[in-house]
């Protein structure tokens, strides 16, 4: 069992100082948050200033919720819809064209629950370009979902998906082919 009390944190596992780490929580919890839905620039602008990789015409909502947005990629005209999570404990990369819907869920990290001093984690996340997570999706840390992908609501996803396939369940499946 756990013995919390052994647990350390890796040094540098946040990636930035206390008191930047806390700086962005600020203004995540405020201006990012408060901000009106139509300030797609302004949250990209706070985004790039604490080392995201935003690319051009990206959407993120106000009620997005970013760990530690030095970790996180974004590419070109990708939407980021509400109440979405990315916990970039680890990387996130998220390609060009993707869709990730309301509600979702990408966690990088975890712990190693058969060591007593239950050491964190942390495995990137890949969402290629032109996939689409639907409402309410789990990505596990270390998941690669391959380009053109559709992962439907609900589902969990805890092995790599291939390319140009229709996904559902837990654990999320294969159905078919994503035809154009």
């Amino acid at each position: 069992m756990q013995k919390l009390n052994t647990f350390q944190l890796p040094k540098n596992f946040r990636g930035k100082n206390a008191f930047i780490v806390q700086l962005w929580w600020i203004v995540q919890g405020t201006i990012f948050r408060m901000s009106p839905q139509f300030l797609y620039g302004f949250r990209r602008f706070l985004l790039r200033l604490f080392g995201a990789k935003i690319g051009k015409k990206v959407i993120v909502r106000p009620t997005v919720k970013i760990t530690y947005p030095w970790k996180v990629s974004i590419g070109n005209y990708s939407w980021i819809g509400d109440d979405v999570v990315l916990y970039s404990l680890g990387e996130i990369e998220i390609g060009k064209n993707v869709v990730i819907s309301q509600k979702a869920y990408l966690c990088t990290g975890s712990h190693n629950y058969l060591k007593a001093d239950f050491p964190i984690f942390a495995k990137k996340i890949s969402i290629e370009d032109e996939c689409w997570l639907a409402t309410d999706v789990f990505i596990a840390p270390g998941i690669r979902v391959g380009s053109a992908t559709v992962v439907a609501s609900r589902s969990s996803v805890y092995k790599d998906l291939p390319p140009n396939k229709i996904c559902i369940g837990n654990p999320a499946k294969v159905i078919r082919e994503r035809k154009k």
